[in-house]
């Protein structure tokens, strides 16, 4: 059987991709035999247990309320910013809510785009694409 190129470049190629895994699986290190030391408190202890929570986790919630009923929840919670707004009085959704809450589910503001907004245009910027306007068309006799 004649080998042509593409046997060879086919067989390298698996040769090498088993070389591969074959290097991360010896690249993994061994967990240790001996469990992690730990730190027994007795349950009487003056050792006093303090959790701190994480600074970059700033919540604020707005509620706007309207006779004594939730109009709006507005929560800013990390990143996310969602708005539950409440449901109105009589309505089928509120007969339905067997929970017992009078909020509508999230609601995110994905996109949001001013389309009334004129562009300001300015006059150096105008002026810096440095093109000459066009000769006027040369009218034939």
């Amino acid at each position: 059987m004649a080998r042509t190129s593409r046997t060879i470049a086919t067989k390298t190629v698996f040769l090498l991709s088993m070389l591969a895994a074959a290097g991360f699986a010896l690249a993994q290190q061994t967990p240790s035999a001996a469990p992690p030391q730990l730190e027994r408190i007795e349950p009487g202890s003056d050792t006093p247990v303090t959790i701190t929570p994480k600074a970059g986790n700033k919540t604020k919630i707005t509620q706007t309320k309207d006779g004594g009923r939730v109009k709006e929840v507005q929560v800013s919670a990390g990143g996310s910013n969602y708005t539950m707004k409440g449901v109105r009085p009589g309505s089928v959704a509120e007969m339905n809510a067997q929970n017992g809450s009078t909020l509508q589910p999230p609601q995110w503001k994905v996109l949001e785009f001013d389309l009334s907004k004129k562009k300001k245009t300015d006059p150096e910027a105008a002026g810096a694409d440095n093109t000459v306007n066009a000769p006027p068309p040369v009218t034939v006799k």
